[in-house]
């Protein structure tokens, strides 16, 4: 096994990103006292690192491969409508209402992938598309199904379990979730064969084409993926609070983005880590919530994420070129 060393700590894509969480968590805990570390503080910020983190590492994915989708923005209210109207609204069956929601995040990833693949049009542009198409008929929809654009639902207690209900009434069960994803997401990335093809596909993908990587169906599958994990958000979420709205969601659109950023992924592709977004989703939820554990002004939290941001691309890249110059050793050196 490789030796553990500075030289090899600094290599790490998720190096710049761990110092940057400790440095806010070390930050709010002088500022915001004993309440911020305390279990109902630690679960304001960790239940939002969970909602986020699932959507986050499905974005992280696809900016690897040099995609983006901010279509997440319109899935997770368009999902938490889904389930609302079917189950709630309709009286359908709990689990019939997850088959069809998620269904519907699968057709959504499916019309993102495939008109990237097939046009020219950068993802962008696709998926603002969709992002606006999306809101637009969930808006349509709501109104003319049931005459409101907010729903209530009340689920099985099965589905109540396991997608929304609290652990010792302060932690919200889908950060079990987030947890179990990101383990599977890690060793999809950087233990099995397939991770490389993701960056390869972000590297350069006329070459990884070439090198025999499946690129159109490997696009396709991370549009699924992405839409699909705000899809299950946004139906946690309509389970866990028991209504849902029209307007909920859009702020996933940039505090994913961000939390991929600061997770040291590149917005050029092909550099990045689940390690690494994991702690940048962490910091971007420590910083959201910890204001208001502090005595500072609620207004300054645009601007200390906004700081947040710059700093941590700037810590990414100087980690980045310094690894860049440290000469590898060989081994047994």
């Amino acid at each position: 096994m490789e030796k553990l060393s500075i030289d090899n700590l600094l290599r790490r894509p998720e190096m710049g990103a761990f110092l940057g969480m400790l440095f806010v968590a070390v930050f709010f805990t002088i500022f915001g006292g004993i309440l911020f570390i305390s279990p109902q503080g630690i679960a304001s910020w960790l239940n939002v690192a969970a909602n986020l983190g699932i959507i986050a590492i499905p974005i992280g994915f696809l900016m690897i491969a040099g995609e983006l989708d901010i279509s997440v923005g319109a899935m997770v209210p368009a999902a938490s409508m889904c389930i609302g109207i079917l189950c709630g609204h309709y009286g359908l069956p709990t689990w019939l209402g997850i088959v069809i929601t998620l269904g519907f995040g699968v057709v959504v990833g499916l019309v993102n992938g495939i008109i990237v693949i097939r046009t020219a049009v950068p993802s962008l542009i696709v998926t603002m598309g969709t992002l606006f198409a999306v809101a637009g008929l969930v808006l349509f929809l709501s109104i003319v199904l049931t005459n409101t654009t907010s729903v209530t639902m009340t689920a099985a207690p099965w589905a109540k379990a396991i997608f929304g209900s609290f652990v010792n009434h302060t932690f919200q069960v889908i950060i079990f979730w987030w947890l179990g994803l990101t383990a599977l997401y890690f060793w999809f990335l950087h233990l099995s064969p397939w991770g490389n093809w993701l960056f390869g596909l972000g590297g350069d993908k006329i070459s990884a084409r070439n090198a025999g990587i499946p690129t159109d169906k490997l696009t396709v599958a991370l549009f699924v993926l992405s839409s699909v994990s705000a899809a299950f958000v946004g139906m946690c979420q309509t389970i866990l609070f028991n209504s849902a709205q029209v307007s909920a969601g859009q702020s996933y659109i940039f505090n994913s983005i961000i939390s991929v950023v600061v997770g040291g992924v590149l917005l050029t592709g092909g550099f990045g880590s689940v390690i690494g977004i994991f702690f940048g989703t962490i910091t971007f939820a420590i910083v959201n919530q910890g204001i208001y554990f502090t005595s500072f002004d609620r207004n300054l939290s645009s601007l200390i994420i906004g700081v947040m941001l710059l700093i941590a691309v700037l810590t990414n890249n100087t980690f980045r070129e310094m690894a860049l110059r440290i000469p590898l050793k060989k081994k047994g050196a």
